[in-house]
């Protein structure tokens, strides 16, 4: 099915959605496609300005190109992708879109060969050193704690949270906020940024 190129760019970049005006190189593209299917899935718009104006693609076969070398090649285990061309007023724009995996984690790997995995935080893609494997949500009523609440609702207006600004948040010991957020990952709802240090925390899909 053709997407609605105009409502899907209205939506801005964010978690899930990513625009390109071009590929730079396979090794960058390599660590938003890895990003996106260590989180949430996304689609990736080529041709596409920042600004969300369409330019289109000069080259549909050597921007897939640079594709398929980075899904291929440079991201370890391989991704499985798939991706469409839309015309929009004579324009040519990709439309790629990445599952979130069953495979995780996915490393991006760099020109010199070193192996990083990435995660979506908002609207970037960030390199961390440890994804954690979340498991279902056993304990459901922990949405309702009320630090969770006020997590989720500086986290929906904010990009991160440390242990020591998540203590300071709810009057908290750094230990228990520290617990907290590992939990919260562990569960699936964020996912923990560990570059640079401090560890940050994020919400997994925004």
């Amino acid at each position: 099915m053709t997407p609605n190129l105009h409502d899907l760019i209205a939506q801005g970049e964010g978690s899930r959605l990513e625009f390109k005006s071009s590929i730079s190189t396979s090794a960058r593209i390599a660590r938003t496609l890895c990003a996106f299917a260590n989180t949430g899935g996304g689609t990736l718009l080529i041709g596409v300005n920042d600004d969300g104006k369409i330019g289109g693609v000069a080259s549909e076969l050597r921007e897939m190109r640079k594709i398929e070398q980075a899904a291929d090649a440079m991201v370890e285990p391989e991704l499985s992708i798939s991706y469409q061309i839309v015309k929009v007023d004579g324009k040519r724009v990709i439309v790629i879109d990445v599952p979130e995996s069953t495979d995780k984690p996915h490393f991006a790997v760099d020109d010199q060969g070193h192996r990083t995995i990435y995660v979506r935080a908002k609207d970037k893609s960030v390199p961390t050193n440890k994804l954690i494997m979340e498991q279902e949500l056993t304990d459901k009523s922990i949405l309702q704690s009320p630090n969770v609440k006020t997590l989720l609702q500086f986290l929906r207006k904010n990009e991160s949270i440390t242990a020591d600004r998540m203590a300071k948040l709810v009057n908290i010991s750094d230990y228990r906020a520290n617990k907290l957020l590992h939990q919260l990952a562990g569960q699936g709802l964020l996912l923990m940024i560990d570059k640079p240090r401090p560890a940050r925390y994020t919400l997994k899909v925004n």
